[in-house]
């Protein structure tokens, strides 16, 4: 809490109650080394979309759709048709009228830029001095961060083992750059403020006199400009929370970001004393938006209505029974959307296989830790906490493998050295010469060759036989796997082999917290094998036959290999391996060939591979770009239908869930986590310069964690421009997340009830939500509020009175 001064308690409740606020509205950054999607407006899930985006528009000037033109290009098409107007006419209950309506058809309704509603102290500086403040606010406090925020990049710690505020104070008034630009006598004010940023958040709010009742915003305002390095602190907030701990990182920043506006307003007083204050009397964050907002919002619902008709067509149309035969091989690969390609590739090279749908980390709590390192990996959705240890030991059986782990280390030192500020100039100069073949080797893509290790799995010890059995347990059963075993069943994680990229992590299983899903793959084939844990699931009536045999494998996203681990395969088995083997390289061909379509430079599937190991590659594959659909269904309503790589697929059978606890496993966390992901993508292409990673031929790496556009400024976030824009068109167009499941539409509002902050996404249209029959049509909407309305056909009709089902 804010320390007691001279304030009044109720305006210091005010402050702290603004304060919270904006801190819960910044969304968190994962660092570079486990980075995972985050949805940027995660702190604005309470309220309404139509609300939150206006919100948006009046603190920071950006508009939650695309630019006009695109959507009246879909209509033009007729991509986007009259009913997807009227549908979405409906739905928002917007006063446009028919004859509106037709306006925007033909492209002559009026387009009003959004304006900066609330203008900045900074901006309204600018205006009265031949400095634009809020890029050298922006340069300075990004150059102190990139050091504070450090994450062994620099060799040289400069703020080590102080608070965020007494660091910045420590630098700060050394710092002449703000004098140099005309601010004056600041590096003196900063030397008097308190040593507790709290008493001068106190001092400040009492300086620049914003009503306390738009605190919230204009505090919000501020965290938002500082970009990726408020979203690093909230996540050091969020990792502090997940062990009911507390951090004021967020809240040190905000205090820095405050010393700003208070020594501009000291300074332009006389000129901008006035228009600050007519700021705040003309604020009114309830007046309705510009009638080309809603003009806009309007042409956005249509488009995602447009693709969830599409959807439904996709649903209803009938397609060939394909199975004839009971499968050999059951391949369970994650929800990712890009494992849907690869699994209708299989299922058409195989007619004995059946694929399957379940959270990349395969429902193990992991913590894991690599052969002779000392950092141990979280490969588990960030939204949980890690309940079991694991480690990767070493091949050499009873001989002494400590040669091996000083090579490995060794191998990581040489790599850090390399890296190191300190002796980059020295190792260039010395090794230039002998390090051109490898720069050359490296810059044609597929000289190199594919060099891997794969170490044993150790499980930690005290994770005994009967954990194993529970894990094992709700495992099958959250995946719908409690019968009918084939004699292979295939356990697929996956993850990215690209060079070069900072982003890589990104490009790797989010269930896995931004790693591969190797590891959870083997472990738990490694549990679901042992003779004690098959006895103890036949007592909870799940029978694996003995014929069965379990093997974990990975798939590269990159280029659609899949490496199967079988060191030691039944013998029985080695025959159907082998095929299995081969048409899993078959259907890599037939992925490859369909990505290459939209991947630059691809020809016809044949350029996937190699463009994944070439370092001046800045589009290695387009990750989950196009997510918008999330289907909780047994494989056979999706099996044959092309859903083009856009959907999540999670197996699921509700009539193997009699109490629906993996209904609500689904919805409170894959779901969730699809959400993330969907919204990350809709934000880096609606507002990229706000929510989006910047263009890559500009990054540079920085402590570590994340990047920068050039060399200073702010930390970037979300997607680089190059993962969601081929160079000439948007290869994700950003739609809300339709949310489909297979269940009793009672049964799903029973879930809602018990979660309020999942139905908040629903019924604050964050995403949408429908129910599937019995032969996987679309036949419910869900409505906000526990009710639900009737679809006809397999397709969306226009909204009638809620029926509560």
């Amino acid at each position: 809490m804010l320390q007691m001064i001279r304030t009044p308690l109720s305006e210091q409740t005010l402050i702290e109650n603004a304060l919270n606020n904006a801190i819960s509205a910044i969304p968190p950054l994962w660092p570079l080394t486990h980075s995972v999607a985050v949805n940027p407006f995660l702190g604005q899930a309470h309220l309404p979309f139509p609300e939150a985006a206006a919100k948006l528009a009046r603190i920071s000037g950006r508009r939650l759709t695309l630019p006009r033109n695109w959507y009246l290009d879909k209509i033009r098409s007729g991509e986007i048709t009259d009913a997807d107007l009227e549908e979405a006419r409906e739905e928002l209950g917007t006063s446009q009228s028919a004859a509106d309506i037709e306006k925007l058809r033909s492209g002559t309704s009026l387009f009003d830029p959004c304006e900066h509603i609330l203008p900045s102290m900074p901006d309204l500086a600018r205006a009265h001095s031949r400095t634009d403040w809020a890029e050298l606010i922006e340069d300075r406090i990004g150059n102190w961060a990139s050091a504070y925020f450090d994450e062994g990049q620099a060799l040289w710690p400069m703020t080590s083992g102080k608070s965020t505020w007494s660091s910045w104070l420590s630098w700060a008034q050394h710092d002449l750059t703000p004098e140099i630009a005309g601010l004056q006598s600041f590096a003196k004010r900063v030397q008097a403020l308190p040593e507790n940023p709290d008493v001068f958040i106190l001092q400040a709010c009492e300086s620049l006199k914003v009503p306390s009742e738009h605190l919230g915003d204009y505090f919000h305002q501020l965290l938002l400009g500082l970009g990726g390095w408020s979203q690093l602190a909230r996540y050091r907030l969020w990792e502090a929370e997940l062990n009911e701990q507390s951090d004021r990182t967020l809240r040190d920043l905000l205090a820095i970001r405050l010393v700003w506006d208070t020594a501009l307003l000291d300074q332009y007083l006389d000129e901008i004393g006035e228009p600050w204050s007519a700021v705040w009397e003309n604020y009114n964050p309830s007046r309705p938006m510009p009638e080309s907002f809603e003009q806009d919002l309007l042409l956005h619902t249509a488009f995602e209505r447009s693709i969830i008709r599409r959807l439904g067509e996709t649903l209803h149309n009938p397609v060939h029974e394909t199975q004839t035969e009971d499968p050999l091989v059951q391949a369970v690969f994650c929800i990712d959307v890009r494992s849907e390609v690869f699994r209708r590739a299989l299922e058409q090279v195989s007619l004995r296989t059946e694929t399957r749908g379940f959270a990349g980390f395969f429902g193990i709590p992991l913590q894991h830790q690599g052969f002779a390192s000392d950092i141990a990996e979280n490969r588990l959705p960030v939204l949980l906490k890690p309940a079991i240890q694991s480690k990767a030991v070493s091949t050499t059986s009873n001989r002494d493998d400590r040669p091996a782990r000083y090579l490995a280390r060794a191998i990581r030192a040489w790599g850090r050295f390399r890296m190191a500020a300190v002796s980059s100039f020295a190792f260039v100069e010395s090794s230039g010469p002998i390090y051109a073949w490898r720069l050359l080797k490296d810059g044609i893509a597929g000289i190199r060759k594919k060099s891997s290790i794969d170490f044993p799995l150790q499980l930690d010890p005290t994770f005994g036989t009967k954990e194993r059995i529970d894990l094992a347990k709700s495992v099958l059963t959250a995946m719908s796997l409690t019968e009918g075993f084939a004699s292979i069943v295939l356990l697929v994680g996956h993850g990215a082999k690209v060079a070069n990229n900072p982003h890589a992590s990104a490009l790797h299983c989010g269930a896995c917290g931004g790693h591969a899903g190797d590891v959870n793959a083997r472990l738990l084939a490694q549990i679901l094998n042992q003779t004690s844990v098959r006895a103890g699931l036949a007592d909870h009536d799940i029978h694996i036959p003995d014929e069965t045999h379990f093997f974990g494998a990975l798939h590269s996203t990159t280029t659609d290999e899949v490496e199967v681990f079988d060191d030691e395969p039944p013998h029985s088995l080695k025959t159907s391996i082998a095929q299995l083997k081969t048409w899993l390289a078959v259907a890599g061909q037939l992925a490859r060939r369909e990505r290459s379509i939209t991947l630059p430079r691809a020809h016809d599937g044949k350029g996937i591979i190699s463009r994944s190991r070439d370092w001046a590659e800045i589009r290695p594959e387009w990750g989950l770009a196009n997510c918008n659909a999330f289907i909780a269904a047994p494989r056979e309503r999706t099996r044959g239908r092309n859903l083009s790589g856009t959907a999540f697929l999670h197996e699921y059978d509700w009539k193997k869930d009699p109490e629906f606890t993996t209904l609500e496993l689904i919805l409170t966390a894959p779901v969730v986590v699809a959400s993330w992901i969907s919204l990350q993508y809709y934000g880096s292409v609606v507002a990229p310069d706000l929510f989006g990673g910047g263009n890559k031929l500009l990054h540079n790496v920085v402590g570590g964690i994340g990047v920068l556009e050039g060399n200073g400024g702010q930390l970037r976030t979300g997607l680089p421009w190059q993962s969601v824009h081929d160079g000439t068109k948007y290869i994700h167009e950003p739609a809300r997340l339709s949310v489909c499941i297979e269940a009793p539409c009672e049964a799903i509002s029973d879930v809602l009830k018990k979660h309020d902050d999942v139905r908040a996404l629903f019924d604050n249209t964050w995403l949408r939500l429908f129910a599937l029959d019995g032969t996987g049509q679309i036949a419910s909407e869900y409505t906000g509020g526990l009710n639900w309305h009737d679809v006809t056909g397999g397709q969306i009709r226009g909204r009638l009175d809620p029926v509560s089902k």
